[in-house]
């Protein structure tokens, strides 16, 4: 199943590619000053969306979900509030205040994941925050979208458990490998997110900048 999976990847990626013309989507950001660069995606899985962006050695994966107010997958131009996903942010005062004054045309949540520790043993996580920022996306003329941001994750230190590593055994490093293929051959991210995977969050925590952020994206 899980070749099978590569193969169906493999053949949407080369569609993807050539589809774009010469014209392939972009996404820069500096990670705490230091540049990432890779070619992003856009997934939406039933009702809601984000756009992607994954490498490997190490895994990365970079994700932006912008919504509607109402928690709806939301793709049109205008300023979007950023918000933590654990925040009950229709009940927050201060996010209610700030999206009542007409400013927003939606939120927008992001999360970053790095691989610390091969093969995927150790990851540093960030995750956004309400702090007043915002995400910026403007429809061009020639069918891209751009998206700017200036974002600060709360971040944390991700550990695989002991007994995720004893009772995986060969299985569990082979099919680490193999999601890592998927990745690496289709720029989709396969399963690199630590959270309910198998591992354990760290107490410390710390803080992720992205500043200087741009995306380019087929609309």
């Amino acid at each position: 199943m899980k070749n099978l999976c590569i193969v169906m990847l493999l053949a949407l990626n080369t569609f993807s590619l050539y589809s774009q013309d010469g014209n392939p989507n972009t996404m820069s950001v500096m990670v705490n000053g230091k540049e990432y660069k890779t070619e992003p995606h856009r997934i939406k899985i039933g009702a809601y969306g984000y756009i992607t962006g994954n490498a490997i050695s190490p895994d990365v994966s970079l994700r932006i979900w912008l919504g509607s107010f109402d928690g709806k997958d939301l793709n049109e131009p205008g300023s979007y509030l950023v918000i933590g996903e654990d925040e009950n942010y229709k009940k927050n005062e201060e996010i209610n205040k700030a999206y009542a004054s007409g400013k927003y045309k939606g939120i927008a949540y992001v999360k970053y994941v790095i691989e610390t520790k091969s093969p995927r043993m150790e990851y540093h996580v960030g995750e956004s925050k309400y702090n007043g920022e915002t995400i910026e996306v403007v429809n061009a003329a020639d069918g891209f979208q751009d998206v700017t941001f200036n974002v600060t994750l709360e971040g944390s230190m991700w550990k695989e458990k002991s007994t995720a590593t004893a009772f995986g055994g060969l299985n569990r490093l082979t099919n680490k490998l193999e999601d890592k293929a998927v990745t690496g051959a289709t720029g989709y991210e396969q399963n690199i997110d630590p959270e309910g995977a198998g591992y354990k969050k760290q107490p410390t925590l710390d803080t992720i900048k992205l500043t200087e952020g741009k995306v380019r994206i087929k609309i």
